[in-house]
């Protein structure tokens, strides 16, 4: 049987996973009977952790949120995802907990044992970051906060969107989620005076009081809202936008450019075998050109012209590079 002290410290391990324990169930895992087991929740509240109790046969025990942050106990797994989350942190990913990150990732890594000091420097010494100035502007932790509260309370949001040109528009919307895409935040919300899905960027989002009240959640526009955005975000600052007939099948092709690049649907057999029509874009004809060649199939530039004069022009340069002397 465990002492006292290492049993206050098992039982609160299993109290920090996200489900409810009856007494029981903890006594089992504790080797203790249930009144030993109400004794030691007593004495962890008296600890200033805040041990929620239900009764009733689908009731038990849980840590619940407190007036402090206490103590949290976390296995070899979660200390090292917590020392590089912050170590990431630190780096400038969201305005102004910079310094805050620096000061947990110092407490932490004091009393981190050897072993997984070794793992966390490991992942340091092979991570590179992008230099800052490369991902854009910060985001305001504070809006991001809101943000997220106002999702979980099903919430309207009203706020000042400013678009890439720069102009401001005023906006009220359903917020549903935050997505993560490289170091910037997208806000997935259906906004109500243009009715339909938007993707909003965090970092040009200007929050307005009060909000507009409770909403009834809506079906999401995609089951992986993650890919949603992504696909959303890759796509809307290309400068060109082109369709293309490529002569392999839509799957092959989809799993080769991958969802940042464009959209693959399958085209009516023309007697030639399987082929498939991809939409996509780039900021460079040019770029388009050489890329498309590279997929490794025969392809058919349907738009722009502009496109195929590109195309026609690079296969008339290689031509000429393969040319006798």
């Amino acid at each position: 049987m465990l002492d006292a002290s290492a049993r206050l410290l098992r039982l609160l391990s299993l109290l920090q996973s996200p489900r409810e324990w009856n007494g029981t169930e903890l006594g089992e895992r504790l080797g203790v009977s249930p009144r030993t087991v109400r004794s030691d929740v007593e004495k962890l509240r008296e600890l200033g952790y805040p041990v929620m109790a239900r009764r009733g046969p689908a009731g038990g025990y849980r840590l619940g949120a407190g007036a402090a942050m206490p103590p949290l106990l976390l296995d070899d797994e979660e200390a090292v995802a917590v020392a590089v989350s912050l170590r990431t942190a630190a780096g400038g990913a969201v305005a102004g907990i910079e310094e805050a990150a620096l000061r947990a990732l110092a407490k932490l890594e004091q009393v981190l044992p050897s072993r997984l000091r070794a793992r966390v420097g490991g992942l340091k010494s092979v991570i590179t970051p992008v230099p800052l100035e490369a991902t854009g502007p910060q985001v305001d932790p504070d809006v991001l906060s809101a943000v997220a509260a106002a999702c979980r309370a099903q919430e309207r949001l009203r706020f000042s969107y400013r678009s890439h040109e720069g102009s401001a528009t005023d906006r009220e919307a359903e917020p549903y989620r935050l997505v993560n895409w490289g170091r910037r935040w997208y806000l997935v919300a259906y906004d109500v005076g243009r009715a339909g899905w938007r993707t909003f960027r965090a970092d040009r989002i200007r929050l307005r009081t009060p909000g507009g009240g409770r909403f009834t959640p809506r079906t999401l526009p995609s089951e992986d809202l993650a890919m949603w955005v992504s696909q959303r975000v890759a796509t809307a600052g290309w400068r060109y936008r082109a369709r293309v007939t490529v002569f392999a099948p839509a799957a092959d092709v989809a799993v080769r450019i991958g969802s940042y690049a464009g959209t693959v649907s399958p085209a009516p057999a023309d007697g030639s075998g399987e082929a498939c029509v991809l939409d996509t874009g780039s900021d460079s004809l040019d770029t388009l050109a050489v890329y498309l060649g590279l997929l490794g199939w025969d392809f058919w530039v349907e738009s722009p012209a502009e496109l195929a004069d590109r195309v026609r022009a690079l296969a008339d340069r290689y031509r000429r590079a393969t040319a006798p002397l």
